[in-house]
C-alpha cells in the first residue's frame, strides 16, 4: 500500500462512519447532521463554548450559530458568559434539552455499545486515529 490508497481508503471510511451518523439523524427526524453532533456534544453534562463546539467537531461557526440560537429559542440550551471573554458564550442543554437529547440518542448510544464490544483494542485505535489527526491538521495548516 502507498499514501494514495492508504489516504483514499481513509478517506472513504470516515465518509462512511459520518454516512451512518446522518442517516441515522435523518431516520430519527433530526435532519441536520450537524444538529445530531451538537446533540451529542452537549449531552455529555459538560458545558462546552461554540468556538470548542466548533472545533471538535469541524462545524462552521455559523452553522453552529444558527443551530444553537434554534435551541436556544425552543428552550433546549442556554448560553452564558465566559468570565473575561466578551464574545465567546457557553453552552448548556436545559432540562428540556436535556430530555430532547437523550430522547434522540438513547438508541444511538445503545447501538454504538454494541458495535464497542466488536471492536478489538478500542483505545489503542482511538490513540493511533488521534494521532493521525493531528499530524493531518498540517494540511490545513499549509492552506493558510
Amino acid at each position: 500500500m502507498n499514501e494514495r490508497t492508504f489516504f483514499y481508503a481513509l478517506g472513504k471510511l470516515v465518509y462512511q462512519i459520518d454516512g451512518v451518523y446522518e442517516a441515522y439523524g435523518k431516520n430519527c427526524r433530526v435532519g441536520s447532521p450537524n444538529l445530531l453532533w451538537i446533540l451529542y456534544a452537549l449531552n455529555d453534562g459538560e458545558r462546552h463554548s461554540q468556538k470548542q463546539i466548533c472545533e471538535d467537531w469541524a462545524i462552521p461557526r455559523s452553522t453552529a450559530n444558527t443551530i444553537i440560537k434554534t435551541l436556544e429559542g425552543k428552550n433546549l440550551v442556554t448560553l452564558s458568559q465566559i468570565e473575561g471573554e466578551r464574545r465567546e458564550l457557553l453552552v448548556s442543554l436545559t432540562p428540556r434539552g436535556k430530555e430532547f437529547a437523550d430522547g434522540i440518542l438513547a438508541d444511538l448510544y445503545k447501538r454504538e455499545k454494541e458495535i464497542y464490544a466488536e471492536v478489538e483494542e478500542p483505545e489503542a485505535l482511538l490513540s493511533t486515529l488521534q494521532n493521525l489527526a493531528a499530524k493531518m491538521q498540517r494540511i490545513a495548516a499549509k492552506e493558510n
